[in-house]
């Protein structure tokens, strides 16, 4: 019989048919040094046995693995928050590095994240800080923290701050938090926009955002000081905006043209270059992707920047999807399959043509509006195999299509019947023992649990 081929082990791991008892020798598994596989770790719908495994497991990595696990619950993730490890409890601070923008993720709860802000370990508290999973309700509760830093931090709810925590902040003794606080009191006070653009860290800041006495903005034009971020300034005089529209540098020109009171007329009398990969970030934009008026005005603009930060928001709603879907621009196409749940079928279909490689391979598995049906008879016998493997997703396929795309010369097409429960059993079996399919085969569903059992015996998982 050909060898058994250790990388089953991982597709077993993620095998959503695993039973609870072969999951928890996975767990208890040390890898040889390398902890339990991650597919076992960071599975949805973790059984408390399963998690009871993990929090006492010798390997912190697999402790880390659950800390920033996208699927476990909050609460599963907060029993970490006392582990013997600062390396476990500040990647529990920080939370995941990237998740599916399509779905959501529930943060901590706040008294969780209060508790790592009191970790002695400095490294904990800093993760806790620098963390994008914050709830506001919390940032806003640093504003009286006895940590600078997290004073410093507060400053980003400083909308929602009572008068009396603002002023604090803005007399805070640590420099850094009066600072930042500055920085967002600038944007309704002139006169500390003025203290700062005597400051060379903060100028260019303070005059993107800060109330400006004209005297300044005046000044600032003749000196040409930071006119792209001038540019952007909401309280810049219509002249001086008119002024800057003609500038010589063309990243001001742009920077005026993504203006939000231009009406369109005005926009595209601009002359601005947008390059082809210029994702956008328009920053007004940006801030109101949950905003229907905002939407309306960045989706109906003919600026595509403004388009191309209004595609990442999933908030849409469906006439101005459709109206998004037909700008033929690219970019704007591939942010929508990315961010929206109810992207047109044609569209995904257009960016999965012109991406291909993983990105196209993870939108096809993982986006809801992804087509199904009819993929069979249209590419089963297509000359490329990136779309045969498309006839796998087809309900209508048979065992014996799937196991004829199992043979294919397509090695992501091969995966992927690997992994569809309709192959036969006996090429399920086969491809166990296939460098390159055997993830996939120990993934399949359909794989008996004694077949699985089989794998971790192979595999010198202890029972």
């Amino acid at each position: 019989m050909v060898a058994f081929h250790a990388s089953a082990l991982d597709g077993v791991a993620r095998n959503p048919a695993l039973p609870t008892p072969l999951l928890l020798r996975l767990l208890a598994f040390d890898g040889g040094g390398d902890g339990p596989p991650r597919h076992a770790l960071q599975r949805a719908g973790l059984p408390e046995a399963a998690v009871a495994v993990i929090l006492a497991h010798p390997y912190p990595g697999a402790r880390i693995d659950l800390a920033t696990s996208t699927r476990a619950e909050p609460a599963q993730r907060a029993r970490l928050v006392d582990d013997p490890s600062p390396k476990v409890r500040a990647a529990l601070a920080y939370g995941p590095e990237w998740r599916d923008p399509r779905t959501t993720f529930a943060p901590l709860p706040d008294n969780v994240c209060a508790r790592l802000l009191d970790d002695p370990d400095p490294s904990v508290r800093a993760a806790l800080l620098d963390s994008p999973h914050l709830t506001p309700s919390f940032v806003a509760s640093l504003a009286t923290h006895r940590y600078p830093a997290a004073r410093r931090r507060a400053a980003h709810a400083w909308r929602t701050l009572p008068p009396g925590e603002r002023s604090a902040l803005l007399a805070d003794p640590d420099p850094e938090v009066r600072r930042a606080a500055a920085l967002r009191e600038c944007r309704r006070d002139a006169r500390v926009t003025a203290e700062f653009l005597r400051d060379p860290r903060s100028a260019a800041e303070a005059l993107r955002h800060g109330l400006l006495h004209r005297a300044d903005a005046e000044r600032c034009v003749a000196e040409q000081t930071h006119l792209a971020a001038l540019a952007e300034n909401p309280s810049l005089p219509t002249d001086l905006v008119e002024r800057l529209a003609v500038d010589p540098d063309a990243a001001v020109r742009l920077a005026v043209s993504l203006r939000p009171e231009l009406d369109e007329t005005r926009r595209m009398t601009i002359d601005f270059t947008v390059g082809a990969f210029a994702k956008g970030n328009v920053e007004w934009v940006r801030d109101g992707l949950a905003d229907p008026e905002v939407l309306r005005q960045a989706v109906t603009s003919a600026h595509p920047l403004l388009r191309r930060t209004a595609a990442q928001s999933p908030h849409l709603p469906p006439d101005l999807l459709r109206l998004l879907a037909r700008t033929e621009d690219p970019l704007v196409e591939d942010l929508l399959g990315m961010h929206h749940p109810d992207t047109p079928e044609e569209v995904l279909m257009r960016v999965y043509a012109r991406l291909a490689g993983t990105f196209s391979a993870w939108m096809a598995e993982t986006h809801p509006r992804f087509p199904r049906e009819g993929l069979a008879a249209r590419y089963a016998d297509h000359p490329d195999g990136n779309y045969r493997r498309l006839a796998v997703r087809d309900p209508a396929a048979t065992p014996a299509l799937i196991e004829r795309l199992s043979h294919d010369p397509t090695l992501w097409t091969r995966q992927a019947a690997t992994g569809d429960p309709r192959l036969p059993l006996r090429r399920l079996r086969e491809a166990l023992h296939v460098p390159g399919l055997a993830a996939s085969a120990g993934a399949n569903p359909a794989l008996p649990e004694d077949e699985m059992a089989t794998v971790l015996d192979r595999a010198g998982v202890p029972a």
